[in-house]
């Protein structure tokens, strides 16, 4: 009977294990235009869909003003392609591009139920959005939606045409530069380099942007960006490699990857983890990101 009860309690433990090694994860990353996600959660979405797991984009404007030639509706539908061809490029399940003006978005009532239906439609475990700090106003609003749709999500009687989720999804704040009112925290960092190139292609598939309006920004000749796509890659690859980490920023790296030699790494994508919703531990932590400790 002993020996019975044994080999019960293994195969429970044993199915227990697989179930949770099974678990498909929701997420969905948050940002004000299309293309905000690509270029802070590009690396770790690749990851995360190569693993199996749902990942969705969500752009609140249409870019429609984000070009110094086009603009309006041509541009909006141009920006929408480019959104589902770079949802192919990095292997995500969705790409969605709501029809807010580029350049209007305010944090609006109307806004913040778009933004909890489709987390709940979503049924997201893990959120992902802007810092409401940024020299964009979109992205500044478009982080006020997220974190005031946070709390909302569970309350039944917000939207109640979509059922609320039963449990709030860990927030997370996608990286930025900005120090005031506080520089932004690396609270989990995820190394990138195994799917740099995949990273690279979702960001040229937005190729309004990626070659035109943000060199174009930036005061870069535009002559001097080649037109073959392979050169182009090559060319947008050069841009994204030289932001390698620094040594300080490398700390981030040993606490989630312990077995990993830090000096090799190139590309890191780091998440903070936002007040607002469910405060995972570092083990949560580990299961909802599964990548993290491997290289």
């Amino acid at each position: 009977m002993r020996k019975l009860i044994m080999a019960v309690c293994l195969c429970f433990a044993f199915t227990t294990i697989q179930a949770q090694q099974k678990k498909v994860l929701n997420i969905l990353a948050i940002g004000a235009h299309p293309d905000d996600c690509d270029s802070k959660f590009g690396g770790t979405a690749a990851l995360f869909a190569k693993m199996g797991h749902n990942v969705k984009f969500l752009a609140l404007t249409n870019g429609d003003a984000g070009h110094h030639e086009m603009g309006g509706g041509v541009l909006a539908k141009k920006r929408r392609q480019e959104a589902k061809d770079a949802a192919k490029a990095l292997g995500i399940a969705e790409y969605e591009v709501l029809d807010n003006h580029d350049g209007e978005l305010f944090p609006t009532l109307n806004v913040r139920l778009e933004v909890i239906r489709r987390i709940r439609d979503w049924n997201a475990d893990i959120v992902l959005g802007l810092r409401p700090n940024d020299y964009h106003p979109d992205h500044r609003n478009a982080g006020s939606v997220v974190q005031d749709a946070a709390y909302m999500n569970i309350v039944p009687n917000v939207a109640p045409d979509t059922p609320p989720l039963k449990k709030n999804p860990v927030f997370l704040y996608m990286s930025d530069r900005f120090k005031k009112p506080y520089p932004f925290q690396k609270d989990i960092a995820v190394i990138v380099d195994d799917v740099i190139d995949t990273k690279v292609k979702g960001l040229a598939a937005h190729d309004s942007q990626m070659f035109e309006w943000l060199p174009w920004t930036n005061g870069v000749d535009l002559s001097t960006i080649p037109t073959g796509e392979t050169e182009r890659l090559a060319w947008l690859k050069d841009k994204w490699m030289n932001r390698k980490p620094n040594a300080s920023t490398l700390d981030a790296v040993k606490k989630w990857y312990p077995g990993v030699d830090v000096s090799k790494v190139k590309q890191v994508e780091f998440f903070e983890i936002c007040e607002y919703g469910k405060q995972p531990t570092d083990e949560e932590i580990k299961e909802m990101f599964p990548m993290l400790g491997s290289k």
